[in-house]
């Protein structure tokens, strides 16, 4: 092969020494005018020529031909190396071997592109890559997943999600950093923005990394009411003991010798143990003991829900459907906190229904790709309202007159212990109201 290339080479050499040798000896035979030689020597100058610019048109077409292929990326060509001139072998198989070290390049750099492409998706921040018309270069799964888009390509498109996001992505602009919340079918969600440039082929592309940030307002949020909340148990359970304390002392004392202070002071006796009652209820809030996870499964789990759920209230005629996918679905948890849970989100359910005719309740439970446990919880009662859904979670808000406004606090409050999440949708299409559980 290497003497292919030297007499390849050496002909190659050959075909330009001869046509610059002639090229030189006409110019002296013409300035000699020595015309038969003239003519003689232009015919072989003619000649010489006509051979190099052929061998020259021919390699031309090939780099011509190679350069469309690739730019096609088809990479699918061979030029022959049999049964050709020694020139043309070397030149084919010098195109081959070039053809050969781009493919090996760009299945270099593809590989490079899918293993960052799996990066991005391994990370819990959404990436999106866009240019100053709005066009989407690059995103990945977990961008998707917040923006609620299985296909992203514009940023027009945000325009279904929520008009505010769409504004903000298509003008925030590099360094900055952007909150933004609105609501979906998913609920309230709450989404960080944070934007860098790059200068890439000489345009500017803009590089957003989003971040769900509603498990950190919720739990700054929950962290802030537990601290008001023992504060405020700690100091009421203070002032009023003693108080009840004292009235039983001086009731024993009194013993009927006047009724009116009689009455008077089991007033104040009754009252007092009313509220340390009404306190030791918010206790629980702050005082919930420390889950102890086993595995379960869950369609068991949920028969049991059901059937203590009709147990309390045996007059009602709801009917509770259950779902559990696959059968053997297995949760780690605390068995007994997260019965707590689930059992006071169907005694609410079961109460937001009432009376009312063909009343349905129901228990779905599955698993995701990333094998995260969901139990969904859902009615056909009155939908929560709007102005009100943001707030259920809020300790001391009720929307009941005989409420205490701290079951779905201490609901959430026992999903955020347990490394999981509580939160509630509306959906107006299917009329139904749906807490789901969430346990990575």
């Amino acid at each position: 092969m290497r003497d292919l290339r030297k007499n390849g080479i050496l002909q190659v050499t050959c075909y330009l020494a001869l046509l610059t040798a002639a090229s030189a000896l006409l110019t002296l035979l013409i300035v000699f005018r020595q015309w038969g030689f003239v003519i003689l020597f232009s015919m072989v100058w003619i000649y010489l020529f006509v051979v190099t610019y052929r061998y020259y048109r021919r390699n031309v077409k090939k780099l011509a031909f190679m350069f469309d292929a690739i730019d096609n990326a088809d990479y699918s060509f061979k030029y022959t190396t049999e049964n050709v001139s020694t020139d043309d072998y070397l030149i084919n198989e010098s195109l081959n071997r070039i053809a050969e070290i781009i493919f090996q390049a760009r299945h270099d750099a593809q590989e490079k592109e899918k293993f960052y492409e799996l990066i991005l998706d391994s990370v819990n921040t959404g990436i999106i890559v866009i240019d100053e018309k709005g066009n989407v270069y690059q995103t990945n799964s977990e961008a998707r997943r917040l923006l609620g888009l299985n296909v992203f390509t514009h940023t027009q498109q945000l325009l279904r999600v929520d008009e505010g996001l769409q504004k903000l992505i298509q003008n925030i602009r590099p360094g900055e950093k952007q909150q933004i919340s609105y609501s979906n079918e998913r609920g309230v969600i709450h989404l960080s923005v944070r934007a860098s440039a790059s200068k890439i082929r000489g345009s500017i592309l803009r590089i957003l990394a989003i971040n769900d940030i509603n498990n950190e307002l919720d739990e700054n949020e929950l962290d802030s009411w537990i601290r008001l909340t023992r504060v405020l148990t700690h100091e009421i359970m203070n002032s009023v003991t003693p108080i009840t304390s004292l009235s039983e002392t001086l009731l024993s004392k009194e013993n009927g010798r006047d009724p009116e202070i009689q009455a008077g002071l089991e007033a104040i006796n009754t009252t007092g143990k009313g509220l340390i009652d009404f306190v030791e209820n918010y206790r629980q809030f702050t005082h919930i003991p420390t889950p102890q996870p086993s595995l379960f499964y869950v369609k068991e789990f949920t028969e049991r829900m059901k059937q203590l759920a009709l147990h309390q209230m045996p007059s009602t005629s709801t009917t509770i459907y259950i779902d559990v996918k696959p059968e053997d679905l297995i949760v780690h948890a605390d068995e007994n906190l997260i019965t707590r849970v689930v059992l006071n989100l169907l005694k609410n359910a079961l109460q937001a229904i009432g009376s009312e005719p063909d009343g349905k309740i129901f228990i779905k439970a599955y698993c995701d790709a990333s094998e995260a446990v969901f139990i969904e919880v859902s009615n056909n009662g009155p939908l929560i309202p709007i102005e009100e859904i943001d707030h259920i979670f809020i300790p001391f808000f009720t929307t009941k007159k005989e409420g205490s406004g701290i079951g779905l606090s201490i609901s959430r409050q026992i999903m955020r212990l347990s490394g999981g999440t509580l939160t509630v949708r509306s959906d107006t299409k299917k009329h139904l109201t749906t807490f789901t559980l969430m346990f990575p």
